[in-house]
């Protein structure tokens, strides 16, 4: 398992489109859908990574305090097939449905959503405000598999609180960790590595 950094996209960066199936309904979901929410969440994981694994119930928590709140959520997979079939659709679907995911989990077959967002580690957070304008990036919380901290997505909750009020983006945004994205071999993005 080698641990990767979030790249941590320039604040203010406009969220790249998407429109990628949900696994869950079968239904396509887009970044446009999202225009008219008080922001949108926008998170890369998958369902073997340990570092996802740690977290999957404070983000059902998390989603259950803010989607009610006006905040769009989406959960994106990008990894590849090829080499971790666990991270397939099919998968997917079973795991969104073992955990409740409330929110849709797209599947980035191409990997090019990943690549748009410079995602780099499952998970990674891009949380923008209902201009779509990037607000945070950065980690859940401090938990980590075999730190022994309970995951409560503090940091995340705290940014999406503070651009909730109208205040200014958290100064202090430590990039988030995790397993590496699994490229399709030779589809490696520039910024990785």
């Amino acid at each position: 398992m080698a641990a990767v950094n979030s790249t941590m996209l320039p604040l203010g960066t406009e969220a790249p489109h998407f429109s990628l199936k949900d696994t869950i309904t079968g239904k396509t979901v887009s970044s446009d859908s999202y225009k008219g929410n008080q922001g949108l969440l926008v998170m890369f994981i998958c369902n073997h990574c340990p570092y996802v694994k740690l977290i999957k119930e404070a983000l059902v928590k998390y989603a259950a305090d803010y989607m009610d709140k006006g905040i769009g959520i989406v959960a994106i997979s990008s990894n590849s097939v090829e080499t971790h079939p666990q991270d397939g659709p099919d998968k997917m679907k079973e795991d969104a449905e073992k955990f409740g995911y409330p929110f849709p989990y797209l599947f980035d077959k191409t990997q090019e959503v990943a690549k748009a967002y410079k995602a780099a580690c499952t998970p990674d957070f891009f949380l923008f405000d209902e201009k779509h304008e990037l607000f945070y990036r950065g980690q859940f919380d401090d938990s980590r598999p075999n730190n022994g901290i309970e995951p409560t997505g503090s940091d995340l909750r705290n940014a999406t609180d503070l651009m909730l009020e109208g205040e200014s983006s958290p100064e202090n945004q430590i990039p988030s960790i995790g397993c590496n994205i699994k490229w399709k071999k030779g589809n490696e993005p520039a910024y990785f590595g």
